[in-house]
């Protein structure tokens, strides 16, 4: 065990010497996504205005339209599609990466936060998409909202884990590629992303309570739309994620090296 965490802190560690490395990459990964097009990594922010703004204008009822409700909405959808698309480009990481993988000496966690960064940059459009409808939907900003500064950073620093953990699944059961993307596309709707949970009983109250995610968007959106310091959520929050690196950890002190003859 002690040697497994050893090599898993000695992978980490030669990565982040060569963080100049996979922040080009992760770079250079945007930039081909969207190399010829008009607006470039800029649609990136236009897809979420538009999909925010069609669900709350155009779906959500005249009673329900409120800036405290567009807040809901707009800040559940960024740190939801943040989650999703972390954990389902995740899953066939290491496949994808196979051939620099099998050829170089890189290592392994080098690959983990080229995908993070990939992640992050990502987000950021997309945050400023969310702050331009809060803004235009005339939601006033505040110092309140200086408190999800620590959800935000607690969601970035469980990235890398959960890179981790569901690449290395992926190798170990492709079809989990399958399973994953079914999981997320279906946990959108046990996960309080639009739904507001207000002391409902029966399958609500246990997607609300039970769900790791509900803990992860509340951190982030409740000092915005609640005003109060999120201090229960990010409590949960932060021992899942203690949780999360310790499994990233194991696995990738005890599968680096193999992860070769598993891709």
């Amino acid at each position: 065990m002690i040697a497994a965490l050893s090599g898993a802190f000695d992978d980490i560690s030669k990565a982040i010497r060569l963080h100049r490395v996979w922040i080009a990459l992760a770079h250079e990964d945007i930039g081909d996504q969207h190399r010829r097009t008009t607006l470039g990594p800029l649609w990136m922010l236009v897809n979420y205005f538009a999909f925010v703004g069609t669900f709350v204008f155009v779906f959500v009822t005249k009673d329900a339209i409120n800036p405290s409700y567009i807040a809901y909405v707009a800040i559940g959808m960024l740190v939801w599609f943040y989650l999703n698309e972390t954990i389902s480009v995740s899953v066939s990481l290491f496949q994808r990466e196979a051939s620099f993988i099998q050829g170089t000496t890189l290592p392994l966690f080098v690959y983990v936060m080229r995908l993070t960064m990939q992640c992050v940059i990502r987000a950021a459009y997309s945050m400023a998409g969310c702050v331009l409808i809060l803004l235009l939907s005339g939601y006033g900003t505040n110092m309140n909202w200086l408190f999800s500064v620590p959800g935000l950073l607690l969601i970035i620093l469980a990235t890398p884990a959960f890179v981790v953990v569901f690449a290395f699944l992926g190798a170990f059961f492709p079809d989990s590629e399958f399973i994953v993307g079914n999981m997320m596309r279906v946990g959108m709707f046990f996960t309080p992303v639009f739904w507001v949970y207000s002391g409902q009983e029966g399958v609500q109250k246990y997607a609300y309570h039970w769900n790791p995610f509900t803990y992860f968007l509340e951190s982030v959106r409740e000092p915005i739309t609640a005003g109060t310091f999120p201090m229960h959520a990010l409590a949960v929050t932060g021992y899942f994620c203690l949780g999360l690196w310790a499994l990233a950890l194991l696995l990738l002190g005890l599968y680096r090296k193999r992860i070769v003859f598993l891709i």
